[in-house]
C-alpha cells in the first residue's frame, strides 16, 4: 500500500505532515474487514483497512464501483444492510463507540447525535409524503432554526420550501435540504456518499462550496465518497484510493495528483478528462490494464482465490455458459476485449459530408398542467434551429431544465414538438440512454434483446444468422460472444452500457442519440465508452447528437458544441473554440464550474441561479 504521511488541516488552509493522536479523530477505523452474502455467495467487500478522519479534515474517497468505498462508508455509521448478513471485523471509532461491536441502541444514539448522512440520491432518502419543514421539524422543533438551516444551505425563500414536498423541489435544492438535515444537529462527522453524482456541474459545484463553508463553520470531519477525482480533489484535504476492497493509496490531494505511487491510481488518472486532455487519440489507448491485488496489495494478474473459487463454482452451477459470470454474480470483466483493441494511435478524420442528418427549424415545446380553466404552461424549448451533418458528432451542453433531452426526445420521435419542423435522415434514429440497466428488459438475456431488434428489422433472416450478427455485434462494443447469454443484472454498469450501444447499432442508424451515457460511470468506464462511441461513429459513418452537462465529455465527442439555456441554443460553434474561448458568460460559467483539484480551480457564484424556480 503506497501511504504518505495524512495530510492534517492547518488555521489558513495549510496542511502539516504529522497526524495527531487517534483521540483526536472523529472517525478511526482500523483492520476493518466486511464480508457480504450474495446469492450464497460470499463477497469480501472491505481488506484490512485503516484511516482516520480528524475534527475540521475533508477526506476524499476515490475508486470505481465495487472498490467498498459505499460499503465502509456503511459501516462506518453502523448501516450495512442486514439481507447481507454482514460479517464485521475490526475497529470504527465514532464518539468514542465501536460502530463494530456496539448494540441497535447506541449505534443509533450515535447517529443522531455524532453523525450526518448526506446520500447520492436524495429523493430515495427523504420521506415523499412529507413536507421539507415536517422532515426538519424532527431534528429541530425551532421554526426559527428550521429557517436559518435552510438559509445557510442556500435555500431560496425558505419559508415557502418549508411547505414544499421533495418533488417539488430541484435536483439541487433537494440535495441542498439533504445537508440541512445532516447538519441540524451539529456533528462532528459528515459521511458523504456520492452527493452530487446525479447533479449539473454548476450545482455541484455550489454543493461542494456549501460542503466547504459548512465544514469551516461546524468544525466537522468530512468523509467524502466519490467515483469523480476531480470533485474529490476540487474539495479535500486528503485523498484515500481504494481497490478491490483495500486502501491502496493515501496522501495529499497535490501528491496523488502529481506524485502517484500506485499502479491503479497512476491508472486512474490518466483515465480522467479534463479540458487539456488531447482529443485527437484514443482516451484508453495504452492504458495498463486493470490488475487485482495480492495479500500485500502488490499488483498480480491473478484473481483473488476466493473469487476463482467462486467463480468456479458459479460456473458449475450455471452450466455450460456459467463462465461468464463471476464470483459477484456479474459478467466476468475477463470475457470483455481488451481497452484499446482495434483503436488506432490517433484518431483519422470524420467522414463529414454536406447533406444534413438531422435538421431542426424553430422547434418548440410547451408542457401544459393544471385543470382545464387554469392551466399552467412550462415551456421548454424556445424556437430551436439545429444541422447536424451526416458523419458528423454535436454536443448539446446545459443545466437540468435547460430543454437537451427534451429535444433529443423530439428527435428521438418520442416527443411531438408543439410547434417547428423536424427533419431527420435515413431510419429512425437509436437512442442510448443514461442509465443503461433501466433500458435494458430485465427478464431477457443480452442475445434475446439483440435478436428481437434484428428480427423487427431483418426479417426472413435464420436463427444461425441472427447467432452471427449477436456475437459480431458484442464482438463489435467489445464483449466476448459469452455476454450473449448474461441477463442485464448479471453486468457491470459498463457492460450494460456496452449493451446498450450493440442493441443500438446491431442494425446501424444514420443518427444515434445519447443522453448522457457516461455521467453515471466511474472515470475508466466512461473513458472506454467514449472511445467506443468514437470508433464506431467512424467505423459506420453515423451522425451523433450527444446530450451532456459535462464540457469536457462534450470536447472529446463532438465537432461542434451547442450550449443550451432556458429552452434557447445561447452558443453554437467548433469544440475548440466553444471550450477554450466562449462568447456567452454562461458558458465560461459552465467552463469554471468543471471540477479538479482546489489549486486550480476558477471562482464561482455559489448561490441557485435565478432560473431555478423549484
Amino acid at each position: 500500500m503506497a501511504l504518505r504521511e495524512p495530510a492534517v488541516p492547518r488555521p489558513g488552509g495549510t496542511s502539516a505532515t504529522t497526524p495527531g493522536p487517534p483521540s483526536q479523530s472523529v472517525l478511526d477505523v482500523r483492520d476493518l474487514h466486511v464480508r457480504l452474502t450474495r446469492d450464497r455467495r460470499v463477497v469480501h467487500a472491505v481488506r484490512g483497512v485503516s484511516l482516520a478522519v480528524r475534527p475540521g479534515e475533508i477526506v476524499g474517497m476515490v475508486g470505481e464501483s465495487g472498490s467498498g468505498k459505499s460499503v465502509l462508508g456503511l459501516a462506518t455509521m453502523g448501516l450495512l444492510p442486514r439481507r447481507s448478513r454482514p460479517r464485521v471485523t475490526g475497529t470504527v471509532l465514532v464518539g468514542g463507540t465501536d460502530m463494530v461491536t456496539a448494540r441497535d441502541e447506541p449505534r443509533r444514539a450515535v447517529r443522531h447525535k455524532h453523525i450526518g448522512a448526506v446520500f447520492q440520491d436524495p429523493m430515495t432518502s427523504l420521506d415523499p409524503t412529507m413536507t421539507v419543514g415536517s422532515q426538519l421539524a424532527e431534528v429541530t422543533p425551532d421554526r426559527a432554526t428550521r429557517l436559518r438551516l435552510l438559509g445557510d444551505v442556500g435555500v431560496p425563500d425558505p419559508a415557502s420550501r418549508l411547505r414544499a414536498f421533495p418533488h417539488q423541489l430541484s435536483g439541487g435544492l433537494r440535495q441542498r435540504v439533504m445537508i440541512a438535515l445532516a447538519v441540524a444537529r451539529r456533528p462532528s462527522l459528515i459521511v458523504a456518499d456520492e452527493p452530487t453524482t446525479a447533479l449539473d456541474v454548476t450545482v455541484q459545484a455550489q454543493v461542494l462550496d456549501l460542503l466547504l463553508s459548512l465544514r469551516d463553520e461546524v468544525g466537522c470531519g468530512v468523509l467524502f465518497v466519490t467515483h469523480d477525482l476531480g470533485v474529490a480533489a476540487q474539495i479535500s484535504d486528503r485523498m484515500v484510493v481504494m481497490h478491490e476492497g483495500r486502501l491502496v493509496e493515501q496522501g495529499a490531494v497535490g501528491d496523488i495528483f502529481d506524485r502517484p505511487e500506485h499502479p491503479y491510481t497512476r491508472r486512474l488518472l490518466r483515465s480522467r478528462i479534463d479540458l487539456d486532455t488531447p482529443r485527437d487519440r484514443p482516451l484508453t489507448r495504452g492504458l495498463p490494464q486493470l490488475e487485482h491485488l495480492d495479500a500485500d496489495n502488490r499488483p498480480t494478474s491473478e484473481a483473488p482465490a476466493e473469487a476463482a473459487a467462486a467463480a468456479d463454482r458459479a460456473g458449475r452451477a450455471h452450466g455450460a455458459h456459467g463462465r461468464a459470470i463471476g464470483a459477484d454474480g456479474v459478467l466476468d470483466a475477463g470475457h470483455a476485449a481488451p481497452a484499446d483493441q482495434n483503436l488506432p494511435e490517433r484518431w483519422p478524420a470524420p467522414d463529414i459530408s454536406d447533406t444534413y442528418a438531422v435538421r431542426l427549424r424553430g422547434v418548440t415545446r410547451t408542457f401544459r398542467s393544471g385543470r382545464l380553466w387554469a392551466r399552467d404552461e412550462t415551456p421548454a424549448l424556445r424556437g430551436v434551429d439545429l444541422d447536424v451533418a451526416q458523419g458528423e458528432a454535436v454536443a448539446l451542453v446545459g443545466e437540468s431544465g435547460c430543454g437537451k433531452s427534451t429535444l433529443l426526445r423530439i428527435v428521438a420521435g418520442l416527443e411531438t414538438a408543439t410547434a417547428g419542423r423536424v427533419d431527420v435522415a435515413g431510419s429512425t434514429p437509436q437512442m442510448v440512454f443514461q442509465d443503461a440497466g433501466s433500458s435494458l428488459t430485465p427478464w431477457l438475456t443480452v442475445g434475446d434483446m439483440l435478436g428481437e431488434r434484428l428480427t423487427a428489422h431483418l426479417s426472413g433472416t435464420t436463427r444461425a444468422a441472427r447467432r452471427v450478427a449477436v456475437e459480431d455485434a458484442l464482438r463489435t462494443v467489445g464483449l466476448d460472444p459469452d455476454a450473449a447469454h448474461a441477463r442485464g443484472d448479471q453486468l457491470s454498469g459498463g457492460q450494460r452500457q456496452r449493451v446498450a450501444i450493440a442493441r443500438a447499432v446491431i442494425v446501424p442508424p444514420r443518427v444515434l442519440l445519447c443522453d448522457e451515457p457516461t455521467s453515471a460511470l466511474d472515470v475508466s468506464l466512461a473513458a472506454t465508452v467514449l472511445d467506443l462511441l468514437g470508433r464506431l461513429r467512424r467505423e459506420l459513418g453515423m451522425s451523433i447528437l450527444f446530450v451532456t452537462h459535462d464540457l469536457a465529455a462534450a470536447r472529446i465527442v463532438a465537432d461542434r458544441v451547442a450550449v443550451m439555456r432556458a429552452g434557447r441554443i445561447v452558443e453554437f460553434g467548433p469544440t475548440e473554440q466553444v471550450c477554450s474561448a466562449p462568447a456567452e458568460e454562461y458558458t465560461r460559467t459552465l467552463l469554471a464550474a468543471i471540477p479538479g483539484p482546489r489549486h486550480r480551480r476558477l471562482p464561482h457564484d455559489t448561490t441557485v441561479p435565478a432560473g431555478d424556480s423549484r
